[in-house]
């Protein structure tokens, strides 16, 4: 599983129009498309997913947010996946996110930052798993 990622484009991204240029920018990176799939968490799903922030102050915050409009879920595929992933989407602070990144291009804060990318092989494959219950290579 180290060649893919899980990414999911947020409610805020999608509401402002900027999942096509994000996908594109995915694209230009070399990152080749497995899945994808345009749904909406609800707040059961939504806590499911960030259980692991449960008892982080945030954590209604998050579930809030992630429950309030579409999402594009999607798993990656490139060598070094996880890592060249998360140096394109850039800090989860856009402020401190580096120039050409997506969430320094497309993020608005902490809290609304575009995407998500998974933080290691094991949860970009819990991540993905959450998603999609099959995963061919094509």
């Amino acid at each position: 599983m180290s060649n893919r990622t899980f990414t999911m484009i947020k409610p805020d991204a999608f509401g402002k129009g900027h999942s096509g240029a994000i996908i594109d920018m995915i694209i230009k990176d070399g990152f080749r498309i497995v899945s994808m799939k345009l749904t909406k968490l609800s707040s059961e799903k939504a806590g499911e997913f960030y259980a692991i922030h449960k008892a982080r102050s945030f954590f209604g915050e998050l579930v809030d947010f992630m429950s309030s409009g579409p999402v594009i879920a999607a798993v990656l595929e490139k060598e070094n996946a996880v890592a060249d992933f998360r140096k394109l989407i850039g800090a989860t602070d856009p402020a401190k996110a580096d120039a050409g990144t997506i969430r320094k291009l497309f993020a608005a804060s902490v809290g609304e930052n575009a995407v998500h990318g998974s933080d290691s092989d094991e949860n970009a494959e819990i991540e993905s798993s959450f998603f999609f219950s099959k995963l061919e290579s094509y």
